[in-house]
């Protein structure tokens, strides 16, 4: 496994297993697969809905806690300093630890700045090793690094080759913050497991699209998410570290970007209204 060292000195896994989207009845499993497949940066989120299955794993692994790194995010409907303050601790019990190892804000809308206050009480009280930002685009970044006392040493944004996020990389390394990715893969999108540059370098190396896209991004010193529910597709994902992709082939994948999310835009109005409605479905849940 390689790292990166975050602005406090905490090092992060360049690699990790992501667990959006997978239910609660088989996160468990997924988890501990995961973990057996040599991942240790297992990140969640309250609006996952799947923490206690997280927490059970990391739990029944046998993995020292020290050697894994547990991230989760908080949701929307709990921004405010109270309510951060508040969910964060429950996701701990949820997740069966006494600290996290990183905790995000998970989207750019609401009370962020008094959600961002709690997560650094929090940090400096030892609950947290570092704290951040989900979804937060250049200007948003600068805004939160400008007025606070404390710099997130994380910011998680959608990143694939077919949106690099390539400037906002740039301002985040001018923060000294860094850059993780969610959605390495596009879920598919744009026709991404097919698409003949990548399947071209991969064959070249021997490997899948999907392992060219996270070697990409690592090599870019992007931290990179990876989800499967297939075992052998995540011990796949994980052995990357075994060869180096060359100059060229990074300029043949920047080829690629398109500067445009294949899911949405954080900035449209549209979009503010859809993460009401998000709201809205999570509070019935809960």
């Amino acid at each position: 496994m390689e790292y990166v060292t975050l602005n406090n000195g905490v090092k992060m896994p360049l690699l990790g297993y992501g667990v959006f989207q997978i239910s609660n009845e088989e996160c468990e499993q997924c988890v501990l697969n995961a973990i057996g497949a040599g991942y240790r940066l297992i990140d969640t989120a309250q609006s996952y809905f799947n923490e206690e299955a997280v927490g059970n794993a990391i739990s029944q692994c046998g993995v020292p806690r020290e050697e894994l790194f547990l991230t989760t995010k908080v949701w929307i409907d709990h921004y405010g300093y109270e309510k951060t303050r508040a969910s964060v601790l429950e996701s701990m019990k949820k997740l069966k630890t006494d600290y996290l190892d990183l905790c995000l804000l998970h989207q750019p809308f609401s009370d962020y700045y008094g959600a961002y206050h709690a997560l650094e009480d929090l940090y400096k009280e030892g609950k947290i090793r570092a704290i951040g930002v989900s979804n937060f685009y250049p200007d948003r970044l600068s805004d939160i690094v400008a007025f606070n006392e404390i710099v997130p040493q994380v910011n998680q944004v959608e990143t694939n080759p077919v949106n690099q996020q390539i400037a906002a990389q740039k301002n985040m390394e001018k923060n000294n913050v860094q850059i993780e990715a969610w959605a390495p893969f596009g879920e598919g999108k744009a026709n991404m497991f097919d698409n003949p540059v990548l399947k071209g370098i991969g064959e070249k190396h021997g490997k899948s699209v999907a392992q060219v896209i996270l070697r990409w991004l690592t090599q870019r010193k992007v931290v990179a998410l990876a989800k499967s529910t297939h075992e052998n597709r995540m011990q796949e994902n994980f052995n990357i570290f075994d060869f180096k992709l060359s100059a060229e082939d990074m300029e043949a994948i920047q080829k690629l970007d398109t500067g445009k999310s294949l899911f949405f835009n954080h900035q449209e109005a549209a979009i503010v209204d859809f993460f009401v409605q998000l709201i809205n479905q999570r509070r019935k849940i809960e």
